[in-house]
C-alpha cells in the first residue's frame, strides 16, 4: 500500500515536471523474475523507472541511504535493498534476500553502473550480475532448461531533453537480454551498458 500510494503522488508531480513518454513497454516480462538495469543520472531516475511496470519493483540502492531509523523503514516499504558498495561482503543478507525476491517471481532493478553518470555513461559493474547468473547456474528457477526460462536482463534507457519548463524525459526499455552461466557475466554486462547508451542516445566508450 505505501508503495502504491507514494507511486500515484510521484507520478503526479513527475507529470507535471515533465513530459514523460515510454516506449518499449512489451519488453518487460508479463511474469517475473526479471532484472531491470536502468541508465542512472539523476535521482528522478528510481520514480520514473515505477512507471513503466504495474507491479511493484525492488531497488538495490546504496547502503547510506538507509542509516537514518525512519529512511530505512520507509525505503524498505518501497522495496529498497541496501547493498555496500565499498564492502561487498557486509551485503550478503541483500544477495540473500534478491534470491529470495528473484525466486518469488519478483521484478528486481539494478543501476548497473552504481552511481550517477550525467550525459555520459559509466563502467557497468558485474558483481549482482554475476550472482545472479551463478544462482540461475545452480537451478534458482527451477527450470533452465532453455533460454527463454533464464532470467530475462532488460537493459531500459532514459534521455533527459533539454532544459525548461516541463522538458521531455524519454524512456526506452529495450529487449531482455540472457546469459547461461557466471562466465558470462563480464560479457552480458558490457552487452547490457552498450543497450543501455543506445537506448539513452548516448555514446558507449
Amino acid at each position: 500500500m505505501v508503495y502504491g500510494i507514494t507511486k500515484a503522488i510521484a507520478a503526479i508531480i513527475l507529470r507535471l515536471c515533465y513530459r514523460l513518454r515510454v516506449q518499449g513497454v512489451e519488453n518487460i516480462p508479463n511474469q517475473g523474475p526479471a532484472i531491470i538495469l536502468p541508465k542512472h543520472q539523476y535521482w528522478t531516475d528510481g520514480p520514473i523507472v515505477s512507471l513503466t511496470s504495474r507491479r511493484q519493483l525492488n531497488y538495490v540502492a546504496k547502503g547510506e541511504l538507509f542509516r537514518i531509523p525512519f529512511a530505512r523503514t520507509f525505503l524498505s516499504l518501497l522495496g529498497g535493498i541496501p547493498v555496500n558498495r565499498e564492502r561487498t561482503t557486509k551485503t550478503t543478507g541483500s544477495f540473500r534476500y534478491i534470491l529470495h525476491l528473484l525466486r518469488g517471481k519478483e521484478y528486481v532493478v539494478i543501476f548497473p553502473e552504481g552511481r550517477y553518470y550525467p550525459g555520459e555513461i559509466g563502467k557497468g559493474k558485474s558483481r549482482l550480475i554475476q550472482m545472479i547468473l551463478r544462482w540461475q547456474g545452480h537451478g534458482g528457477t527451477d527450470n533452465t532448461d532453455t533460454m527463454e526460462d533464464h532470467i530475462p536482463f532488460v537493459p531500459l534507457g532514459i534521455h533527459y531533453g533539454r532544459k525548461g519548463l516541463r522538458k521531455m524525459v524519454t524512456i526506452q526499455i529495450g529487449k531482455p537480454i540472457f546469459a547461461e552461466g557466471e562466465d558470462e557475466a563480464a560479457r552480458l554486462t558490457n552487452q547490457i551498458m552498450e543497450s543501455i547508451a543506445r537506448l539513452s542516445d548516448l555514446s558507449h566508450g
